[in-house]
């Protein structure tokens, strides 16, 4: 969902789309990391994820705010990361 957000930032402002797509590749990877990590190793990979999908958050905020794309066109990748929050955000205080 959050790549073809990116594409369109990409046209607009290759800095911002970077910046989106590293921010949604980190919390794929230390999602990973920390399901391969016990303990307080675990957590602080949770948490970073959790930090990263903060960063994509407010990075396609940023985008609406400068008119790249439309509040409507990013809703539902917003909901996303939000419920995904949630859950990151319960994995990082179970460890």
């Amino acid at each position: 969902m959050a790549r073809e957000v990116v594409e369109v930032v990409q046209r607009r402002d290759r800095d911002l789309a970077s910046q989106l797509r590293r921010a949604v590749s980190s919390v794929a990877l230390n999602l990973s990391e920390g399901f391969g990590n016990c303990g307080g190793h675990a957590r602080v990979r949770f948490e970073t994820a959790l930090g990263s999908l903060k960063e994509a958050r407010t990075g396609i905020q940023v985008a609406i705010a400068w008119g790249y794309v439309s509040e409507a066109e990013c809703s539902e990748v917003l909901e996303c990361i939000v419920s995904l929050g949630g859950r990151v955000f319960g994995l990082a205080r179970k460890r």
